[in-house]
């Protein structure tokens, strides 16, 4: 999305995005969705409307408890998983292709084969 408005814009919209997660519920998160998508549209309608066709998706999270808000919009556990695949891969430490498909498997971090 970044990449379709000019790069001095780019924090700012990205700012404004941002002001739809850290609402304190689903009302709240929609409404904030159709004022961020109200304003980025007289600015800069293309962004608007890549958030108008990614809604369903961009909000999907509000179907869930609050309390799992945060660990949804996350993607702390993901680049864990991947930089514990490129350390291993680099150090050469998969015996074979099962062990690589085993680690990047694990839904968790912290589960091991015994």
């Amino acid at each position: 999305m970044l990449t379709t408005v000019p790069k001095g814009a780019g924090p700012m919209v990205a700012s404004i995005i941002r002001t739809i997660f850290v609402q304190p519920d689903t009302e709240h998160v929609f409404t904030q969705f159709h004022e961020v998508t109200r304003m980025l549209g007289r600015s800069h309608p293309e962004v608007a409307d890549m958030l108008e066709d990614a809604k369903d998706d961009l909000l999907a999270f509000c179907q869930f408890p609050f309390q799992h808000w945060r660990q949804i919009w996350s993607t702390h556990p993901l680049e864990r998983v991947n930089k514990e695949i490129e350390r291993r891969t680099y150090v050469g430490t998969f015996p074979n292709p099962a062990a690589l498909l085993r680690l990047a498997g694990h839904v968790r971090i912290g589960q091991h084969d015994e």
